[in-house]
């Protein structure tokens, strides 16, 4: 996002080694099925999963269309109703239409869990999911799935002018009005209650900012593909570091400047006709048609915001990153370079997986989530 714009001077942090543990999906394997068996149950499962997604879509539609919006359980689309039909039975799968790569193998929620640890056991059971810019918390549907199915809790959070939160982008003047419905959140939780903070790209700028606040709230935080910054760095000072390698970005980029031309631009659009190659090279096709329909202008300000971090707060909260190494958006080299300037307590990385690993690898981050939820 920083390509027309210079970048500060780089800060500079501690370096200390970090474990890096690549997804194990290609070593669990498929179980209890031929491929051919496999393909058709995904297809099965896949087309309930967008009902659901496609419900949700059209229930928010006629919100709207009727003077507002309802509020709703942000961490579901769509349940069915209890009961003891087949449909029950069946587990949510990858919307993908492909054979599945041994990397995203289709596997049950028992399967993904260690059972030698239960979930009432660990810290915390509760996950909170914040999305990239432009994004709203109907990207996680796959991720709420899975962990709800496997008993976790899951909150999923729309940022100030994202999602169905109704506010016009244009006029998000800050960090901290953008982050809002997250600091509400942390407000709202009880005194002792802790959480896995998980942001993805922008994301990631935006539970630093949460980290800050309320460090004794969350017990870890995970960087999906994210902006892992230091203290005086703004996301944009972060995209400008490697503006050279990712012409794509710069490519896709439609700045709007709501106050005027001879302002700053108050928002940032994509190329819908680039938006597959930047954000979705590995992803469905039905993930990438839900996102072209669904994704709304990035507010500009927070991205200029420089974060102010410390090491007593910010600093007290154990962070993992997870690298997509297929990312098109976030290329490896610049997500190499932000856990070398900030190094984590582990890394991890997701082979195959684009920008948007909710989508193109849903199975396989969702066994990385359960394993860092896991790890004392």
């Amino acid at each position: 996002m920083g390509s027309c714009f210079s970048r500060d001077n780089e800060s500079t942090a501690k370096q200390r080694p970090s474990k890096r543990v690549a997804a194990a999906g290609g070593s669990v394997g498929v179980v209890g099925s031929n491929r051919w068996t496999r393909i058709r149950s995904s297809k099965r499962d896949e087309n309930r999963i967008h009902e659901q997604a496609l419900a949700a879509a059209i229930l928010f539609q006629q919100q709207t269309h009727n003077g507002g919006v309802a509020t709703f359980d942000r961490s579901t689309s769509l349940r069915y109703q209890s009961g003891n039909s087949k449909r029950n039975q069946a587990f949510p799968r990858s919307s993908s239409s492909r054979a599945r790569s041994l990397t995203d193998p289709l596997l049950q929620p028992h399967q993904l869990i260690k059972q030698d640890i239960k979930l009432e056991c660990l810290e915390t059971n509760h996950f909170v999911l914040v999305h990239v810019g432009g994004f709203g918390a109907w990207c996680w549907y796959k991720s709420i799935a899975l962990l709800e199915e496997g008993g976790y809790k899951v909150t999923a959070i729309d940022l100030t002018g994202s999602g169905i939160h109704s506010f016009d982008t244009n006029s998000i003047t800050s960090l901290h009005q953008y982050v809002k419905p997250l600091i509400e959140f942390f407000e709202k939780l009880a005194d002792g209650e802790k959480v896995i903070l998980v942001g993805h790209d922008f994301g990631g700028a935006c539970i630093s900012y949460a980290m800050e606040l309320f460090p004794s709230k969350v017990s870890k935080a995970v960087f999906t593909a994210a902006a892992m910054l230091i203290s005086g760095q703004s996301t944009l000072d972060m995209f400008s570091e490697k503006v050279d390698s990712n012409d794509l970005m710069r490519q896709a980029q439609v700045f709007i400047y709501a106050n005027g031309n001879n302002q700053l631009p108050t928002a940032i659009d994509f190329d819908r006709d680039l938006l597959r190659e930047l954000l979705f090279n590995q992803s469905p096709t039905k993930d990438v048609a839900l996102a072209s329909v669904s994704m709304r202008s990035i507010p500009f300000s927070p991205v200029l915001e420089k974060l102010s971090l410390s090491d007593t707060k910010y600093g007290s909260v154990r962070r993992f990153y997870i690298e997509t190494l297929e990312d098109n958006a976030i290329p490896i080299a610049l997500q190499e370079s932000m856990i070398n300037k900030n190094p984590p307590e582990r890394v991890f990385f997701l082979k195959g997986a684009d920008h948007s690993p909710f989508f193109s690898k849903p199975q396989a981050l969702h066994k990385l989530f359960v394993e860092i939820s896991k790890i004392p």
